[in-house]
């Protein structure tokens, strides 16, 4: 699984957002049964409603956290806003899906105004349940200093996807 670090090296997912890590658990994030992998395109139109997430590692006594954040706020070649979160889900026991998690942060849609965004979803393991508090604002959101607040540790996987504004000609 080491190799499964390496687009988010070259997406800059590890240094703008996360420190480096070895990825231990899958994960999957689909949108309208199109899974999410790193560095790709999706249209804002396909990511109105939230997605599926799958935790396809672990066992149903582990608990997890997911985070979605957009890094690149206003825009990527300025973000001074970084980071915006979109989502937060605790409480996911391993070997299910967000369903069974607590949604601390409600979905945010992704809405990018300025150039190609970043859209990140990262995995933490929980030490134990019901241990994780919601953020001050979704502004200005920091992934690592959430982790270390919450006592998560290192992400067990991540994954990213890329979308900008729409046009009417992008859209057809």
């Amino acid at each position: 699984m080491a190799r499964s670090a390496e687009p988010l090296v070259v997406g800059r997912v590890i240094g703008d957002v996360l420190e480096y890590f070895t990825p231990s658990i899958k994960m999957t994030v689909i949108y309208n049964n199109k899974q999410v992998c790193n560095g790709h395109e999706l249209f804002p139109s396909a990511v109105v409603s939230r997605p599926r997430v799958e935790i396809l590692g672990g066992d149903m006594r582990n608990f997890f956290t997911l985070v979605m954040t957009d890094p690149d706020v206003p825009g990527p070649s300025d973000p001074y806003l970084r980071e915006h979160l979109h989502w937060v889900v605790t409480d996911i026991p391993g070997t299910t899906d967000v369903t069974f998690g607590k949604e601390l942060v409600s979905y945010e849609i992704p809405r990018p105004n300025i150039g190609i965004h970043r859209f990140v979803f990262v995995l933490f393991k929980q030490k134990r349940r019901q241990t994780v508090n919601p953020p001050p604002s979704r502004d200005q959101f920091n992934t690592r200093n959430f982790a270390t607040e919450n006592d998560l540790g290192e992400p067990v996987a991540a994954v990213f996807f890329n979308a900008q504004r729409e046009t009417a000609a992008r859209r057809r």
